[in-house]
């Protein structure tokens, strides 16, 4: 079942901002605890369509078409393992609680309740700052920090690995935290965190000295050399008050990495620097600096401390630079269309997923992942995003067309009406993107579009 309908509004908005009650999150297992984060899907496309329009409102670029689209790619891309695999957080937390607990204290007590909301955000605190400061993890969490612009949609900008270092931080709390209760905080706490990837709210009030804000974790994004390594909070921003890592925001902050990725392909934005990395290791002399290479600072080297040199951080341009192809009208309408039909197909497989056999999962998984490959080398503007975009289209067709000759629609004779309409959509794109690599990749193809089209260059 969709997760549209499932909550309701003023329920959704609350889970958003933490905003709930013991009695209304208590559950004997953990099986009972519901999804939060799959429930607020909507609540996300919400939140980000009144952000959208307050920024065309005001003609100030905080959204850009290929940036949001490749940090909703990321977060569509970080869900995808869990459709194979289980939750390593959650198995892990089960395993030691099960087998290592010192006491069990009573799922359905406040006091349990509100020690769990704050071991969960200490937790996360430290998870978070060891993502920045430890090499091999935070060349998962870069992903998260790549996205040049700063608005709700980069907060869904999430690393496929990330959660196999995490989830070792909330361990402690399994000797005497029950599953379900851990569970509930875990989802909650980063749910929370996705309103305050905002430029519209500015300040708090007094409540900025003691949660994490839009304007604290605005610092947290932020390349400039003041705002490195700082505010690592998750909801509450005591922790970095008290361990020394607050920075109040300053300077009007550039967002992004200090040496950016320069790319919208959905596979650089998760990998790229963990090829770096491997790839630097070769270069260090002796064994102790190839582990280092690893946990130490991403701006350590030979000579430097843990965690890199302030001053080796690169100024801030004046105007500030972001990466940015500016792609036809055409092309622009192109993929926001067909990014918008697979993002209905990405919501229906992960409702679905659980009725499915495990090699259709898969072929789904690796239909997706060509998908945003494919959204990403269009958004680069790249040579070989034409034959991908042509190879995507006609996968779909025989794809289905299996699907229809197994039985996918049951016993029906006939394809359902949106179906044949999806066909004929794909059909259509084929037939746009052939006469396009034929001008592209042959000289005697361009002749022949050109012929056609009358000399048009659309491309």
């Amino acid at each position: 079942m969709s997760n549209f309908n499932k909550v309701d509004f003023v329920t959704g908005m609350r889970r958003m901002v933490y905003a709930v009650t013991p009695n209304e999150t208590y559950f004997e297992r953990f099986e009972d605890v519901p999804h939060y984060i799959n429930e607020a899907t909507p609540f996300f496309w919400v939140c980000m369509i009144i952000e959208i329009l307050i920024s065309v409102a005001k003609q100030d670029r905080k959204y850009r078409l290929n940036d949001s689209f490749t940090s909703i790619s990321a977060g569509m891309f970080s869900r995808l393992p869990m459709i194979i695999l289980r939750s390593i957080t959650l198995e892990g937390y089960v395993w030691v609680y099960r087998n290592w607990r010192l006491t069990e204290l009573p799922w359905d007590s406040p006091w349990t309740w509100w020690l769990t909301f704050l071991g969960v955000d200490m937790g996360y605190y430290w998870f978070h700052r060891m993502a920045h400061e430890v090499n091999f993890m935070w060349a998962f969490h870069q992903t998260h920090h790549s996205s040049e612009d700063y608005n709700l949609s980069t907060a869904l900008r999430q690393s496929a690995l990330q959660m196999y270092t995490s989830w070792v931080f909330y361990l402690p709390l399994a000797l005497f935290i029950p599953p379900s209760v851990f569970l509930v905080h875990q989802e909650l706490n980063i749910l929370y965190q996705f309103w305050i990837h905002t430029q519209y709210i500015r300040s708090l009030g007094p409540l900025e000295y003691i949660l994490n804000t839009p304007s604290h974790h605005r610092v947290h994004h932020g390349r400039n050399p003041y705002c490195i390594d700082k505010n690592y909070a998750g909801t509450l921003i005591i922790w970095d008050r008290m361990f020394g890592t607050f920075v109040q925001e300053g300077d009007e902050v550039a967002y992004g990495l200090t040496h950016p990725i320069n790319t919208f392909e959905p596979f650089a934005v998760q990998f790229d620097y963990t090829r770096y990395l491997l790839g630097r290791m070769f270069g260090l002399p002796g064994v102790v600096n190839k582990i280092k290479n690893f946990l130490y600072g991403p701006g350590w080297l030979p000579g430097k401390p843990r965690t890199g040199d302030i001053e080796d951080i690169p100024q801030i341009e004046n105007p500030v630079q972001r990466y940015h192809v500016t792609l036809p009208s055409w092309l622009s309408v192109y993929v926001f269309v067909h990014f918008f039909v697979y993002a209905f197909g990405y919501q229906e497989l992960m409702a679905r997923k659980t009725t499915l056999s495990q090699t259709s999962v898969l072929v789904f998984v690796v239909y997706c992942l060509l998908n945003l490959t494919c959204f990403g080398r269009l958004f680069d503007n790249t040579k070989s995003a034409k034959l991908f975009e042509l190879l995507r289209c006609a996968l779909f067709l025989a794809g289905e067309t299996v699907m229809y000759k197994s039985g996918w629609y049951g016993d029906k004779s006939e394809r359902p009406i949106f179906v044949e309409g999806l066909r004929a959509f794909y059909a259509l794109s084929c037939a746009l993107w052939i006469p396009i690599i034929l001008k592209s990749w042959l000289p005697q193809g361009k002749a022949l579009l050109n012929s056609s089209v009358g000399g048009k260059k659309y491309l």
